[in-house]
């Protein structure tokens, strides 16, 4: 998966019939189905029911099992309710009948309202003065951990930068944050907002668990380190565009009993906040 319609083309959905729809998997670099790929399929589903341009405000999910790649994932949608100012839906989703994912979203009409945000973070490197994922495998490959190289070399729409590269061989305890501009690659005119918005949530899956493992670094690393989405949670606050550089800011409050927790929002470059994530994740050391 290399362009951006690859991408879209991954997260719109077949159609079986009203509330139920078909999707189809690509590996991001592991053997199990992305959870960012999951999260934006189950909105595409649950927004193709609502039919009285209500816009997604927030949606939040569990990871139940592992999707396995070579099989079609089937979601179905409930019509939980219909107000006079929002609109709800759940989605689950399965394979061979089990199900490996829930979802709720909840949609919203229109209305204006008080204005406020927190302020994006202003001493950070821009986008053109960082390396890329692509220039620190070119720059760095021979001394990347295998599963870190691999990963690194699988093609992608989308490009990411993140502020700070940190050694993997250092072994050194890392502050609990991370910060990753990313952007599109290709053109990417003329998408509706709910589009933008699945294809957000999908880049939203990614790096938020690197701020949970920093502060362990000396001894966790993703080789010795079982990691997996379990929840995943997401405010929409503005529309936005893909055509310039975004940046995720992430934390972690808290790691415990072998989960992570991390949170972070999403800013535009010049300084909108566009969605705020959350996600608590497994991190169990495992046995040499």
């Amino acid at each position: 998966m290399t362009s951006v319609q690859d991408l879209l083309d991954l997260l719109i959905l077949e159609k079986v019939d009203d509330t139920q729809f078909i999707g189809h998997s690509k590996t991001v670099g592991n053997q199990y189905v992305f959870g960012g790929q999951v999260l934006a399929q189950a909105i595409n589903a649950a927004c193709r029911t609502i039919h009285n341009e209500r816009i997604l405000h927030s949606m939040h999910a569990y990871f139940l099992e592992a999707g396995q790649l070579h099989l079609p994932i089937v979601f179905n949608v409930s019509l939980v309710r219909d107000g006079g100012s929002f609109s709800v839906r759940r989605v689950t989703a399965q394979q061979n009948d089990t199900t490996i994912f829930i979802l709720s979203a909840s949609f919203h009409k229109k209305e204006e309202g008080y204005n406020h945000q927190i302020e994006m973070k202003t001493d950070l490197k821009q986008p053109e003065a960082l390396l890329s994922w692509n220039d620190i495998l070119h720059q760095f490959g021979d001394y990347l951990p295998k599963r870190l190289k691999t990963f690194f070399e699988i093609e992608r729409p989308i490009e990411f930068k993140p502020t700070e590269i940190v050694n993997p061989l250092e072994k050194k305890d890392l502050p609990p944050f991370s910060n990753v501009w990313f952007k599109l690659k290709g053109d990417i005119k003329n998408l509706d907002l709910a589009t933008k918005q699945q294809v957000l949530t999908y880049i939203s899956d990614y790096n938020i668990l690197v701020s949970a493992l920093n502060p362990h670094a000396s001894v966790a690393h993703w080789g010795n380190t079982q990691t997996a989405s379990l929840d995943h949670s997401m405010w929409y606050f503005r529309n936005f565009d893909f055509d310039d550089w975004l940046l995720f800011s992430m934390e972690s409050p808290n790691a415990s009993n072998a989960r992570g927790f991390a949170r972070g929002n999403i800013f535009s470059r010049d300084g909108k906040l566009v969605a705020s994530v959350a996600q608590e994740g497994l991190m169990r050391p495992l046995d040499k």
